[in-house]
């Protein structure tokens, strides 16, 4: 029986060892390349490359343009993970009531998730113009003049805006997830709740909430990974300005590697990503555990 045992799990590791090859060609590989890449001074182009021990990395604590990235990046996942999963919570619990035309809804707030990023941007772009755009011809169509800025052109409106047009964009996946959260929970906690007359509010932040709070926190961590990876929809609403006000970790990066040419810099900001979305993760499984 145990030889036969042994046997199968031979076989079961053959049929991992391909994806296992490529993961460590497309992505572990990369990574060593990129933190070895991170103590030199390459430029990105030629074939020189010297080794400048934590020469990179001193720099990089030492620039404020990197710390500002980092703050930006904060406020970036405050402002998006929570709201979203938020509105996408109470959107998912809205629809699980199998309203007339819920399905038309969820297809209509999943929408944006299939559309390409700068589709999305184009739009929001076109709608936040600052003289014809139609959030602001709105505004001052209701009396809301003093609302009505300059909202990708403005260093105080410009992070705002793009953490609108993110929880535009990912919302519907907050809301999917939770819904698939509650199509999964036993209907007779809450008719015991009702029974014992528990109201909507008392039944959602005492039973439904708790009873998702693992799906919150896959949420979570996908938010802070999510927020870190955040390239696309900066780089075509604002290119990271006006001034710094919209630039975050890995639109920093891209300057350093293909406008400064400084690879080795660029590596540098890379590890420093990936040790920040590793650690943010490990914290939050820690948090989530401990709970």
């Amino acid at each position: 029986m145990n030889k036969l045992g042994k046997k199968n799990d031979w076989w079961a590791y053959l049929f991992i060892l391909p994806m296992m090859v490529l993961s460590f060609a497309l992505i572990y590989y990369c990574i060593i390349y990129t933190i070895g890449t991170s103590f030199t001074d390459w430029n990105g182009m030629s074939k020189d490359m010297n080794f400048v021990g934590l020469k990179n990395y001193s720099k990089m604590l030492n620039d404020k343009t990197f710390w500002t990235a980092v703050f930006n990046n904060i406020v970036f996942f405050f402002g998006t993970v929570f709201v979203q999963a938020a509105v996408g919570f109470f959107l998912a619990l809205l629809l699980k009531n199998r309203l007339p035309g819920s399905n038309l809804f969820k297809a209509i707030y999943f929408m944006p998730i299939a559309m390409a990023t700068s589709i999305t941007t184009a739009i929001f772009k076109i709608i936040m113009d600052p003289t014809n755009g139609t959030l602001n011809v709105f505004l001052r169509a209701v009396g809301l003049d003093f609302m009505a800025v300059s909202w990708l052109g403005d260093k105080r409106y410009a992070l705002l805006a793009v953490i609108i047009v993110n929880i535009f964009q990912w919302m519907g996946f907050s809301m999917i997830t939770y819904y698939a959260g509650l199509m999964g929970l036993p209907d007779d906690v809450y008719e015991a709740a009702k029974i014992d007359g528990a109201g909507f509010w008392r039944t959602t932040f005492s039973i439904t909430l708790p009873m998702l709070k693992g799906t919150s926190n896959v949420l979570i961590i996908l938010g802070i990974v999510g927020s870190l990876k955040t390239f696309d929809i900066v780089k075509l609403l604002t290119a990271g300005g006006p001034g710094r006000s919209t630039t975050v970790l890995n639109t920093y990066l891209y300057e350093k590697a293909f406008k400064d040419f400084n690879a080795g810099g660029a590596a540098s900001i890379g590890v420093a990503i990936l040790i920040i979305a590793v650690a943010m993760s490990f914290l939050q499984i820690r948090l989530a555990k401990e709970d």
